[in-house]
């Protein structure tokens, strides 16, 4: 079987298509994530020289992907960890602190955000003309072309041991912390419900259109049938926004603007920041298939999410990673072995691939990453019987 770069697949990459799929295998293949992001560590797993990584970091990433024994990958991130060395996060040259990374000063077009009605007078200004010109000028066949463009482009990158699905392609209305600010953009959300949901409305008409394009790049080009969506509508303590007010003023446009793509088999999933207990059945009620990266620590009910089933009954994918949050920076080998163990005998019987629960920061022990790397080989040659 060829995939979409016209390689022929090898057996890691259709291990991980048969999985998605919900067929039986022996092996569980290694998912998305194994993003390691300290430059040593790239180039120790990579088995390259020390300084390989800044010279070339597509080269080098994608080694470790191989060496880790990859088989699917959606997110190409082999330029983050540039902006990430020792000492920390870098942030790219001449940038300042962000809306949610500690900006004193937030300023959008002029107006001071420094307050909810600040927040709503950019929005009903700048934001919401904005949204209603890109679905104006939306250019459907342009953006087909741009979806096989992108995912023919990586999957001939990273080669045919590695199977490249969605990532980042569809669309849905957002939460616009990022733009305005966390106080001040939610303190608006429950003051203005009206002009959040108009947002909402206005965002998933123009993600219908993304989507309606999307469906049809899926088709013509016979992509992978995953996808990943990613969002953080999540904290430790649970939704950013009461669940209550999302059910009224965000999840039916969220369903709407997802509408094109529950019309083909296309999977999608969730990524899962914080405890996301209380949505998850909303999301698969929406249609969502299922979900990767899970804070366990948050009170993420692992166990209990791969018991569900999606809408139309049927199992869920999930992509179950060790925590990047505890057992990899805090544990030992031992404790990495453990939690995957746990991960498996949990896990969902079809559908279930393993991974770290998201990226790898610097600081992680040689010896955790090189327990992680041994228990994954061991579940994708081995399987449940190991």
């Amino acid at each position: 079987m060829k995939n979409i770069a016209g390689q022929e697949m090898t057996e890691s990459a259709t291990l991980a298509l048969k999985t998605i799929l919900h067929q039986p295998t022996r092996g569980i293949p290694t998912g998305t994530l194994i993003h390691v992001m300290e430059h040593a560590q790239i180039e120790r797993l990579a088995g390259a020289e020390p300084g390989s990584y800044v010279r070339d970091p597509d080269t080098t990433y994608i080694a470790m992907q191989r060496a880790l024994g990859v088989c699917l990958l959606d997110q190409y991130l082999a330029h983050n960890p540039l902006r990430m060395d020792h000492e920390g996060y870098k942030g790219k040259a001449g940038e300042g602190r962000t809306a949610t990374t500690g900006a004193d000063v937030i300023e959008c077009d002029g107006i001071l955000i420094d307050s909810a009605e600040a927040v709503v007078e950019h929005m009903e200004r700048f934001l919401l003309p904005a949204l209603e010109r890109r679905i104006a000028e939306f250019d459907a066949e342009a953006r087909v072309r741009e979806i096989i463009a992108r995912e023919r482009k990586i999957q001939e990158m990273i080669g045919p041991a590695i199977l490249k699905t969605m990532h980042g392609a569809v669309d849905f209305p957002g939460l616009h912390y990022g733009t305005y600010g966390y106080v001040h953009y939610f303190t608006a959300y429950a003051l203005y419900p009206e002009v959040m949901e108009r947002s909402f409305s206005i965002q998933a008409d123009l993600a219908a259109l993304n989507n309606r394009a999307v469906a049809r790049a899926y088709r013509e080009a016979g992509l992978p049938p995953l996808c990943r969506l990613d969002h953080d509508i999540a904290d430790s303590r649970g939704t950013l926004a009461d669940e209550k007010t999302l059910d009224r003023i965000w999840l039916p446009h969220f369903a709407r603007a997802l509408e094109p793509l529950l019309e083909t088999n296309l999977q999608m999933i969730w990524h899962c920041d914080g405890n996301l207990m209380a949505m998850v059945p909303r999301l698969l009620d929406v249609g969502l298939h299922g979900f990767q990266g899970f804070q366990y620590e948050d009170g993420m009910d692992y166990a209990k999410i791969c018991r569900m089933k999606t809408r139309n009954g049927d199992g869920l994918i999930i992509m179950a990673g060790v925590s990047v949050t505890r057992t990899l920076p805090m544990g030992a080998p031992a404790d990495v072995k453990k939690e995957l163990r746990w991960l498996v005998d949990n896990g969902p019987q079809t559908g279930l691939l393993l991974c770290a629960s998201s990226s790898i920061t610097p600081g992680v022990p040689a010896a955790n990453l090189d327990a992680l790397a041994e228990g994954l080989e061991h579940y994708r040659l081995e399987g449940r019987s190991g």
